[in-house]
């Protein structure tokens, strides 16, 4: 079982795109796997036969479990039987794993206390579940967050008094954000910005894409096109803190905040600053609805190097947003709206957007933020020059 996310401790096999005998190529999708956050699909890893299936439908596995083989024409694969107790396939000494299996179920049979994950111990306190009641399905028949919370909800267990229980994704997403909110050095910049000449480019490049390619680009498009040019003048923006120092990171990928059931996933545009506008928006507009139909794949949601955050759809007009550790920053943009301001000496009217730029003070400090949001507010106000 892959481990696809942050965090991730099992994942649930929601189906197999290959049967058991069959040549796989390498790239296509071999398999579906549920995780905390979204459904995604896994692509094998290399060529060759689809052998010693082990996992089915709608079992919950823990992360690093193996649950197949791809061999070679004629290859088997190992001999050792995944479905033995993993006390037994800890050692290949046949009397010392006789010996740990046996202790292994003498400990059960005397009712010793469950090995439980810390994660599940403090959803099961907040659901009020008993963990002596909960058959654990991880290794050595360790209880998972997802066996605590399957329990409580087979057994219908009520949230305390007065308090509405998470789903998975949204208890997640709460631990998510206040780790990264009490171990991250957050710091906020703020640049209103004149948004005409990108609205103009937004309509101008809406007109030759609607004409020869059918789809018009959104101005988050424009945006996130922006971004990434201007992060490749700005490496350390878009590099990651890795809690011994700071890592550069080779490529610029953008991931942008989308809303799920639950939740918000960040579904990553890679090599941003390469991709054309019809590139972004098309591969926008598919993570889009793949991340609604709860069908991302792996690829869709790892290796964002810095985050665009655009509530402007709801109509807010500035919010500061919470950085996806490792990244360094995360861009929040409201909505673009007509404003009041001086206008060569004389009131006027200018469509403006508020951006807010969260950063990690560990990487960058206040200047070198500053100077990436001045040059940010540039490309804006003239991105014909950048685009």
């Amino acid at each position: 079982m892959p481990a696809l996310e942050m965090a991730q401790e099992t994942g649930k096999l929601l189906g197999w795109r290959k049967k058991e005998g069959e040549r796989v190529v390498k790239g296509e999708p071999l398999l579906e796997i549920e995780t905390d956050k979204a459904v995604v699909e896994v692509e094998a890893p290399g060529d060759g036969i689809l052998a010693g299936i082990t996992a089915h439908v709608g079992a919950v596995i823990p992360v690093g479990v193996t649950i197949a083989w791809l061999v070679g024409p004629g290859e088997k694969p190992p001999a050792m039987a995944m479905t033995a107790p993993p006390a037994a396939r800890a050692s290949s000494n046949p009397e010392r794993a006789s010996a740990a299996a046996a202790m292994q179920a003498t400990e059960q049979r005397v009712g010793a206390a469950p090995q439980i994950s810390p994660k599940a111990r403090r959803l099961a306190k907040e659901l009020g579940v008993d963990i002596g009641k909960i058959r654990g399905t991880g290794p050595d028949g360790r209880i998972t967050s997802d066996d605590v919370q399957n329990f409580a909800d087979a057994k219908g267990a009520a949230a305390p008094t007065g308090m509405e229980s998470l789903s998975q994704v949204a208890r997640l997403m709460a631990e998510r954000t206040t780790l990264s909110w009490t171990s991250v050095p957050h710091f906020f910049l703020v640049r209103d910005v004149d948004c005409g000449e990108l609205i103009a480019a937004q309509k101008r490049l809406s007109q030759e894409m609607e004409t020869t390619q059918g789809a018009a680009p959104t101005i988050t498009d424009l945006l996130i096109a922006l971004l990434a040019r201007v992060l490749a003048k700005h490496p350390r923006m878009n590099a990651s803190w890795t809690g011994e120092g700071i890592r550069s990171n080779p490529e610029i990928n953008v991931s942008v905040a989308m809303a799920v059931k639950d939740g918000v996933v960040g579904a990553v545009i890679h090599k941003a600053n390469t991709a054309k506008i019809a590139e972004i928006s098309a591969r926008r507009r598919e993570l889009t609805e793949r991340a609604r139909a709860g069908r991302l794949r792996p690829a869709d949601i790892t290796g964002g190097t810095f985050t665009l955050s655009n509530l402007g759809m709801y109509k807010v007009d500035a919010f500061s947003a919470i950085i996806t550790p490792p990244q360094t920053a995360v861009l929040a943009v409201g909505s673009i709206s007509d404003r009041v301001l001086p206008v060569e000496g004389k009131p006027g009217i200018r469509p403006m957007m508020t951006m807010t730029l969260s950063s990690d003070h560990r990487v960058v400090d206040g200047a070198r933020a500053a100077e990436f949001l001045s040059e940010l507010a540039d490309a804006i106000r003239e991105p014909e020059k950048v685009l």
